[in-house]
């Protein structure tokens, strides 16, 4: 234990004689060892300085990707990203590009929030996880960035059939919400084809379709009923063994009483 305590004494005092050094290389170096001890703190505390002192050296893309790394071995996942980005665009051919591609998007894929709460970062790690591949389509990685951006695009897919879900639970009030639960739920579809969450997205707009034909005035109801029974037949070709279906079978034999052809 006090051999220990003796360490980290002197670690922190190199540390600090690092911070207060005139000498990037030096700063550099010491980073480098702070990394490689898991010291992830101190080394993007000093390597912030060093980009800049050892920008145009034989250095300056090391230390620029060793700070992006830093900062995500901290789970500090959006400035790992910005700084993974800006590695990229400032070395495009560099020799640490395809791995800082790589992990601008799979950072900003590790902050992704839950499905109710903004997706703005989510939608950002689509695209930089899409530029990845698009730039390194035989990277080694390329199936860990498909599988991000499959998980990812459920997850934007499922906050809009919880918005189409919102939509449909109010009902008639102030408005015909059960229009908007189609439309939301249509858009995801078209938006999100191979979701798993189709099914149910398909599902909500047969519900909804049948809650506004019967919910309609009786000149109206003979020509959304007939609309019901459409979406009815579009969602059995496409889920013929669905656990949905006898609810959906159901919505069928009421929406024939009115539509006799």
């Amino acid at each position: 234990m006090a051999l220990a305590g003796i360490m980290i004494l002197a670690s922190c005092g190199e540390y600090q004689r690092a911070l207060k050094s005139p000498d990037p290389n030096y700063r550099f170096e010491f980073a480098k060892r702070a990394f490689e001890q898991k010291r992830y703190v101190q080394a993007y505390t000093l390597l912030k300085d060093v980009v800049t002192q050892l920008k145009g050296s034989d250095k300056a893309e090391e230390s620029m990707y060793l700070l992006g790394l830093s900062y995500y071995e901290n789970k500090e996942y959006p400035d790992a990203a910005a700084y993974f980005k800006a590695y990229y665009q400032r070395y495009p051919k560099g020799k640490f590009t395809e791995l800082a591609r790589y992990y601008a998007g799979y950072a900003y894929y590790l902050d992704s929030p839950e499905p109710q709460l903004d997706q703005s970062g989510t939608i950002k790690a689509i695209e930089e996880l899409q530029g990845f591949l698009d730039y390194f389509p035989r990277s080694d990685k390329v199936t860990l960035a498909q599988n991000a951006i499959f998980e990812m695009q459920d997850k934007l897919t499922l906050k809009e059939l919880q918005n189409a879900q919102l939509y449909y639970n109010l009902g008639s009030y102030l408005g015909n919400n059960y229009e908007s639960a189609i439309i939301t739920a249509k858009n995801a579809i078209k938006e999100y084809p191979y979701s798993k969450y189709k099914e149910e997205l398909e599902m909500l707009v047969l519900k909804a379709r049948f809650q506004e034909a019967n919910l309609s005035v009786d000149e109206r109801k003979v020509e959304r009923f007939r609309d019901v029974i459409d979406e009815y037949y579009s969602f059995i070709n496409n889920y013929p063994d669905s656990p949905k279906r006898e609810e959906a079978d159901n919505i069928l034999k009421i929406a024939r009483r009115y539509v006799k052809d």
